[in-house]
Parts: structure tokens; C-alpha cells; sequence
């Protein structure tokens, strides 16, 4: 770019599509197995391919990509590895709804003909969300981009599976599950969102057999009660120890239960009495177990009631239950009453669940959690901040079975065959030819896919070619940070350190960095109902992909939500114009072809080592603030060194040079400006790539791209905290001038001559060398240096700083007739402000009738004109006695 050619302004659209591709061209992403680098692993959390590229995604990868750039250019082979997920329960919705429109249904194509179209699917938008992402400038090395159903990934989930089989870790049995009579397909506990809502608790007698007794139990649903096998009670509670082994009858169903004891009935809880549903209740299923009670299932896969209803059969769930009350009112509902509580529901769609007992494929998961829990408690692995280990733990600490088998067609299907002839089952790594105990050739794979996060599980291990031994898997695992949100800490995280540890004999990461929801300006989540979600596409097009990554990072902190906001992108687009303007000042500046060959390091000024030592510590302090995955204060670090260090002072303090061609020093000044930018680019370049490169390439450098440039490196020798005491007391001196200027309100014209009392020589020849300097930017006409007050006029306005007291004759800063005159109409407007303030105020009706935060601005203004009101007349009387 010739510098006469440098846009005025920094269009973002000119350049990140073509950098981009730039980028791609020279294969910069690719991390190759360098046994000479030390390796540096992250892997992205697959989205979906039904997925649309949001707030939370940008954020999430703008980090990663943040992370990976910053370790490329401190010399990692680093390699940031994508992929998406199938998302088995979403795509098939999708798949089906798709399907409806065309008049279709699954059932009507058959499962392989259905599968062709969600392979169509995959093909059609899985790439969507890829090339999205790669509009927010992520480096990922897309020649190693996975998919969890590609071949390589499905053998894993294969062996994975058999492997556990064999060692007695997963098992098929019936038992209590979360059914989602939408999505039909069971969900894991994980998967169960609870919402708080309003309900109902009906109190239901239930007649003891051969007597005029009974006994009442309280339930939110009666419904349920059709599936009744026994009342329990606790075996302490001497209210109820008689009918212990006594039969009662079950209202409408008129069938003989028993009464049971047993302790985790709790006495204080409701009437003492529960009634036990084994097949639609996970305690109940337990007391079942333990009293070998009958399971009476009563729901269709649907919600709707089975035959074992009764005359409920074919009803919905909840038309059931306003028969069962109204048939129950006659002679067994004693009383309701409004009651809140937790109820499950679906993470996808949202329905209520049904605890529904079921035949289903299990992970024994104690036998898994207790290396994984291990693993966090000794630090093998870190969550970034460690309050979110509680989380883990919580879960880990706690976990159930887990349920992996999916009642849908889209995803891994369970290797698995049922023997027609003898029944046997059979688990194997390929179709078996023949059944293994029976040697017959009828066999049925199941029906049932695995649950998505059983193979999202083995990401970081499966994405590098396990099970087998491949140098990718020898080199890159284990990987080295994962970064997520707190949201999927139980869903994906715990699972893949299990997994890891189970898997590959060592944790799958060292870190996990949790950062926080990407929130409204206001503080609210982002959501459809509210309408108040920014789509990250849209901001790009508007501001560029730079304004996004600043306004996602700054005053961010890791596990904090963090609030988007128009300000934070106008802020970002006010920093990019102040880095482009900084840049053309220089490149304006330069010669052809300029060279630094005939730099004297003699000749640097004060300012010079100043600005040399502050852009050597802001290396050390941003390069920490990352390694502690602190991207918001390294921005902001960044941010303040590069706006008011080296635009507002360093480009100022230097152009007298740059604009005297046979000045000395104009070659020093020139390279010190080309290695601030230089250096402020690359510490920048993590955040913010795009303006980055396109100024980094027309800088005087020796790399083709910052891309594959050196990450800046502290270097001791560079320190100068002399230099940056001696040129801190000149900026803070000149700071005061002008506060002093603008506080005494002095026309910019008027150049005040100052006067600095210093009892340091040495600071006072500083202050003499830097006189040019003080005249330019501090706007006065000259100053005078003295050992002690003697000199100074009795009338001068006066400040002090560190070192230094500073002194401007009250005459040298005004014109006194001019001033007068000034003050007087500032009396005038004030007085007038005062009345009309006070006015308001004084009016009964506007005080009793204007909401409070209205009268309170009202008195917050009264006081504001009272205060400047005072000063006026305390400065009209100094003016007068002047004159």
C-alpha cells in the first residue's frame, strides 16, 4: 500500500474477507507434529448442524481463537481443531418438520430412506455454522475438521461402547427413565430442565379393606394413582404402625394394594402416607425393588393412558387427570389446594417430562466418576475460575446411571443384535454373521441411537484418530484448555474427563475456562420472547469483525456474564479509526522503502525511552493477563497504552521531529514509532486480527504476516523506570496546566507564562530540555524554573504535583474586564436557573404529584446551580479586587 493510497478511514469490509482467504491460502491454521515445538491443543465445542451462529458462539470462540493466535506466535505448534456435532434429538425434529410440510412422515419413508435425508440435511447446512464462524476470523485448522457421525469418530463411538459392554459398564435394564412424550425418546438427567410452576395438591382417601377406615395421601398427580401398587409409611410413625400389612382398596380401580413400611418415608412430610407408583416414579421404582412390588405402566409413549388406565384408556394425560378428579370428588378427594413446585421438563422442546419405566440401555457411572472427581481434586485438571469446580463436583458426586439409548433414527446406532431363534443378545464391534450361542442368521439390530453426548464425550481423543495410534492422537493429546460456558459443565465437560481418563489413561485437558452468557445492555438473557438478541452476522456487517471481538472481550472476566452493548462497539469503532489514524501519521512520515540501518540508540529522546520502557511492560502485563486467561483486562491494557500513551502523548511529543526533516533524532523518532505500533499490533492481534494484519504488513517488519510473527518478549534491559519517573512528572505537569486552563476557563488563544518551583536540579534541567514540549501541549508561552517560592506572585493560581509546584499569574490566565463580564451573564443564567428550579420545588402539586425520581433530579439540579452559583460570586470578587 503506498502511503498516498491509505483510506482515510479503516474499512473493515475492504479488508476481512480478503485477509481471510490470505490466511487460508498460506496454510498459516495447519499445526503440524513438530517434535522440535512444544504442542498446544484446544478443541472446539462442536455445534450443532442445525445451528445458527449466536452470541454465546462468537463469544466462545472469539476466546479460543484469542487463546490459539497468542500461542502460534509464541512458537506452539498450535492446533485448534473444529468440528460439529449431529445433535441427534434437534436434527431429527428438524428432519420431521420438514418431512410434515411435504405431506411425509418417518414412519412412511422407513429408516434408511429417512436417513438419506438427514444426510441430505447434513450436507445442506452442516457447513453453515463453519463458514460463520469463519466470519469472526476463527484459525482453526480446518484440514482437520470432524464431524461426530464421520467414520473415523464412529468407530470410536463403537469401540467405546463395546469396550464398556465387556468390562460390565453398560447394561440394558428397566428402569425409571425421563421420557419426552414429544421428542418420544427418553432424555438423561442432564438433559431435564426445572421450571417452577403452579399446581395443585389433592388430598385422596384410600378405604382399608373389611373396615369404615382409611387412609389419605396428598399428590400433585392423581392421574399416577391408576398405577398404584402400594401406600408406604414410615415404620417409626406410631400413627400408622396398625396398618402396616393391611390391604386398601385403590379408588376407581377398585384393586386390593398393600400397606407397606419403609424409611424414606418421611413423617413430617404431607400426611405421612405416600402412595408408591413404581413405573412412574424414581423413589417409588426403588421401593418397588425393595418390596417386590408389581410395575403397572399406565402411559403410551405419547402421554396419553393405556389399556392399564382402565376406563382411562386413550385420554391425554391431562384430560385424565380432570376425570380422575371429578370421579374422585363423590366419595375419595377430601381436599386441594394451590402448591408450587419444580417440574421437569425437556431441554429441547421444552414439554413436560414423564418419569416412565422402560427398557433402556445404562452406563454404570460410580466406577467412572471416581478417577474423574480425583482428577479435578488434585489439579490434574483446573476449572478457570475454581468456584465452577463445585459444579462438577455436585454432579459427580451425585450421579446417577446414565441412560444412553435414544428412541430415534438419527445418530450412532447401538451396536447391538437380538438372536430371533434364541434370544440371546449380542454386542459387537460389526454385524455379526451368526449368533454366537445359538449359531442362527435371524439377527435384529436394536433400534435405539446412542444419546449425542455418549460420542461428543470422546472429542478431544476420537477428533485425533483414537482408537487408533495415530502421531496426531502421540503429539497433541492431551489437549490443553477447554473453553465453554458454565451451562454444559455436567452435560459434556464431566463426561469427557471420564471418558479421557477411562479412554486414554489421562485427563483430555488441563484447563477448563468457563466463561459466562453473553447478556443485553440491560443485564437480561438474550431470547426470542424479550427480542432483544443481536445477531453476531449483522454486527460484523455493520461495524466489522474486530468491533464484535472488542466488544465481546472488554471488561470481560472469566465466568461472569458480560453485557453486549452499542456503546462497546462504538467504543471499538472509535479505536480502530484511532489505531488507523495513528498508522497513516506514520506511514505519511516514512520515506520509500524506509530502512532503520542508520538508527543512533544515542540520539533517543526522554520520550523515546519513555514510550520504549511502557510498551516493554505492557508486554509482560497483557502476556500474563492472557496466560491467566484475563482477556478482558489484557484488552483493556492494551487498549489504554496504545490511546493515550501512543496516540495522545507519544505522536504528539514526536512531531516536531517527524516535521523538520533535518532534525535530530527524525530517524530514531520514525523507529520508535515503527516498533511501538509494531509491538502494539502483535500484543493486539489476539483480539483484534484483521486491522492488525493490514497495518502490521506496511510497517517496516521482516515477517510476511503478524500471523506468523514472534509474540513480543519482556526483556529486562529494555526497563527504564527512570525514564518513565522523569517523563510521568512532565505529562502529569502538563495535565495540571491545562486543568488549571480549562477550570479557570482561558480562551485557547491566551498563553499563560507558568512558573515551576523544583528542588531537584536534575528534574529542573528535564523540565528546561522539555520546554518545546511544554509549550505545545500544555498552551502556555513559556515558564520559569526556581529552587523556591521567592519568585512567585502572591495572586498566581497554584497546583501542586509529585516533585513539582506549579504557579500561572492570575493575570497571565485572564483578561479581567473580559472575565467580568463573562461572569456576570453566568450570574444571570444561574439566578435564573435557581428561580426556576426553586419555582418547581415550592409547588405543592408538582412535589406530591411528580414521580420521585423527577422531584429528586429537580433537587439535584437546585443544588448543582446553588454551588456554581457561589463559586460565580466568589470569583466575580476576586476579578473586582483585581481591577
Amino acid at each position: 500500500m503506498n502511503r498516498n493510497d491509505i483510506p482515510k478511514n479503516y474499512e473493515p469490509k475492504d479488508v476481512e474477507d480478503r485477509l481471510y482467504q490470505f490466511w487460508l491460502d498460506k496454510d498459516y491454521f495447519h499445526a503440524e507434529v513438530d517434535r522440535e515445538k512444544e504442542p498446544y491443543t484446544i478443541v472446539m465445542p462442536p455445534p450443532n448442524i442445525t445451528g445458527q451462529l449466536h452470541m454465546g458462539h462468537a463469544l466462545d470462540n472469539t476466546l479460543q481463537d484469542a487463546l490459539i493466535r497468542f500461542k502460534r506466535m509464541q512458537g506452539y505448534s498450535a492446533l485448534w481443531l473444529p468440528g460439529t456435532d449431529h445433535a441427534s434429538i434437534a436434527t431429527e425434529v428438524k428432519i420431521v418438520e420438514r418431512l410434515s410440510q411435504e405431506g411425509l412422515s418417518k414412519e412412511s419413508l422407513g429408516r434408511d430412506k429417512f436417513l438419506e435425508r438427514a444426510w441430505e440435511w447434513k450436507n445442506e447446512y452442516g457447513g453453515r455454522i463453519v463458514e460463520q464462524l469463519k466470519k469472526i476470523g476463527s484459525s482453526c485448522d480446518w484440514k482437520r475438521e470432524s464431524f461426530t457421525m464421520d467414520e473415523k469418530l464412529s468407530k470410536a463411538v463403537t469401540e467405546v461402547f463395546v469396550r464398556l459392554y465387556e468390562k460390565g459398564l453398560i447394561y440394558r435394564g428397566e428402569r425409571i427413565v425421563h421420557w419426552c412424550p414429544c421428542c418420544l425418546t427418553t432424555i438423561s438427567d442432564a438433559e431435564v430442565e426445572y421450571e417452577e410452576m403452579e399446581g395443585s395438591l389433592w388430598y385422596i382417601r384410600y378405604p382399608i379393606k373389611g373396615t369404615d377406615d382409611y387412609l389419605t395421601i396428598a399428590t400433585t398427580r392423581p392421574e399416577t394413582m391408576l398405577g398404584d401398587t402400594a401406600l408406604a409409611v414410615n415404620p417409626e410413625d406410631e400413627r400408622y404402625k396398625q396398618f402396616i400389612g393391611k390391604t386398601v382398596i385403590l379408588p376407581l380401580m377398585n384393586r386390593e394394594i398393600p400397606v407397606i413400611a419403609d424409611e424414606y418415608v418421611e413423617k413430617e412430610f404431607g400426611t405421612g402416607i405416600v402412595k408408591i407408583t413404581p413405573a412412574h416414579d424414581p423413589n417409588d421404582f426403588e421401593i418397588g425393588q425393595r418390596h417386590d412390588l408389581p410395575v403397572v405402566d399406565i402411559l403410551n409413549d405419547d402421554a396419553t393412558m393405556n389399556k392399564n388406565a382402565g376406563i382411562y384408556d386413550g385420554l391425554d394425560r391431562y384430560e385424565a387427570r380432570k376425570k380422575v378428579i371429578q370421579d374422585l370428588q363423590l366419595d375419595f378427594l377430601v381436599d386441594s389446594k394451590s402448591h408450587t413446585h419444580n417440574v421437569g421438563t425437556c431441554y429441547r422442546c421444552h414439554s413436560i417430562i414423564e418419569p416412565k419405566v422402560s427398557k433402556q440401555w445404562f452406563v454404570e457411572m460410580k466406577p467412572l466418576a471416581k478417577p474423574a472427581i480425583e482428577a479435578v481434586k488434585s489439579g490434574e485438571t483446573q476449572f478457570m475460575p475454581e468456584r465452577f469446580s463445585k459444579t462438577y463436583f455436585n454432579w459427580m458426586e451425585n450421579v446417577q446411571d446414565w441412560c444412553i439409548s435414544r428412541q430415534l433414527w438419527w445418530g450412532h446406532r447401538i451396536p447391538a443384535w437380538y438372536c430371533s431363534d434364541c434370544g440371546h443378545l449380542q454386542v459387537s464391534r460389526t454385524v455379526p454373521e451368526a449368533c454366537e450361542k445359538c449359531a442362527g442368521h435371524r439377527l435384529v439390530q436394536d433400534e435405539d441411537v446412542l444419546d449425542t453426548w455418549f460420542s461428543s464425550a470422546l472429542w478431544p481423543f476420537s477428533t485425533l484418530g483414537w482408537p487408533d495410534k495415530t502421531e496426531d492422537l502421540d503429539y497433541f493429546y492431551p489437549t490443553n484448555v477447554l473453553v465453554t460456558g458454565y451451562d454444559i459443565i455436567f452435560f459434556w465437560v464431566a463426561r469427557m474427563i471420564f471418558s479421557g481418563i477411562e479412554h486414554m489413561g489421562e485427563i483430555p485437558f488441563k484447563h477448563v475456562l468457563i466463561h459466562g452468557l453473553v447478556r443485553d445492555s440491560q443485564g437480561r438473557k438474550m431470547s426470542k420472547s424479550l427480542n432483544n438478541g443481536v445477531d453476531p452476522l449483522e454486527v460484523i456487517d455493520k461495524y466489522g469483525t474486530d468491533a464484535l471481538r472488542y466488544a465481546l472481550i472488554i471488561g470481560t472476566s472469566p465466568g461472569n456474564d458480560m453485557r453486549f452493548s452499542d456503546e462497546k462497539l462504538d467504543s471499538s469503532r472509535n479505536f480502530a479509526n484511532k489505531i488507523w489514524n495513528a498508522f497513516r501519521f506514520v506511514m505519511m512520515n516514512f520515506d520509500t522503502d524506509e530502512t532503520f540501518d542508520n538508527v543512533n540508540k544515542d540520539n533517543l529522546t526522554l520520550s523515546d525511552c519513555w514510550i520504549l520502557s511502557r510498551a516493554n511492560t505492557i508486554i509482560r502485563e497483557v502476556t500474563e493477563n492472557i496466560e491467566k486467561f484475563e482477556f478482558g483486562i489484557g484488552l483493556q491494557k492494551i487498549y489504554e497504552f496504545i490511546w493515550e500513551e501512543f496516540c495522545d502523548w507519544y505522536i504528539e511529543l514526536v512531531k516536531p521531529r517527524l516535521f523538520d526533516r533535518e532534525a535530530k533524532g527524525r530517524i530514531e523518532a520514525l523507529y520508535v514509532l515503527n516498533e511501538v505500533l509494531k509491538t502494539s499490533m502483535k500484543l493486539l492481534h489476539p483480539f483484534m486480527p484483521f486491522i492488525t494484519e493490514q497495518i502490521y504488513q506496511h510497517l517496516v517488519i521482516e515477517d510476511e504476516s503478524i500471523m506468523v510473527s514472534d509474540w513480543p518478549i519482556y526483556d529486562q534491559e529494555l526497563n527504564d523506570p527512570k525514564s518513565e519517573s522523569l517523563m510521568g512528572t512532565v505529562m502529569e505537569a502538563i495535565r495540571s496546566i491545562r486543568n488549571i486552563k480549562s477550570e479557570m476557563k482561558v480562551p485557547v488563544n491566551r498563553k499563560p507564562k507558568a512558573v515551576f518551583v523544583i528542588d531537584d536540579l536534575k528534574m529542573g534541567t528535564i523540565f528546561e530540555q522539555e520546554e518545546s514540549t511544554f509549550i505545545r501541549l500544555a498552551g502556555i508561552s513559556g515558564f520559569e524554573v526556581h529552587a523556591d517560592k521567592s519568585h512567585i506572585p502572591q495572586d498566581a493560581v497554584s497546583n501542586v504535583i509529585e516533585g513539582v509546584e506549579i504557579f500561572i499569574p492570575l493575570d497571565e490566565l485572564l483578561d479581567f474586564d473580559k472575565e467580568l463580564e463573562r461572569l456576570q451573564k453566568e450570574k444571570k443564567n444561574l439566578k435564573g436557573e435557581i428561580a426556576r428550579a426553586n419555582g418547581k420545588l415550592n409547588n405543592e402539586k408538582f412535589v406530591s404529584k411528580a414521580p420521585a425520581d423527577v422531584v429528586a433530579v429537580e433537587r439535584e439540579k437546585l443544588a448543582k446551580y446553588s454551588e456554581m452559583y457561589s463559586k460565580v460570586l466568589e470569583r466575580i470578587e476576586l476579578i473586582k479586587n483585581k481591577i
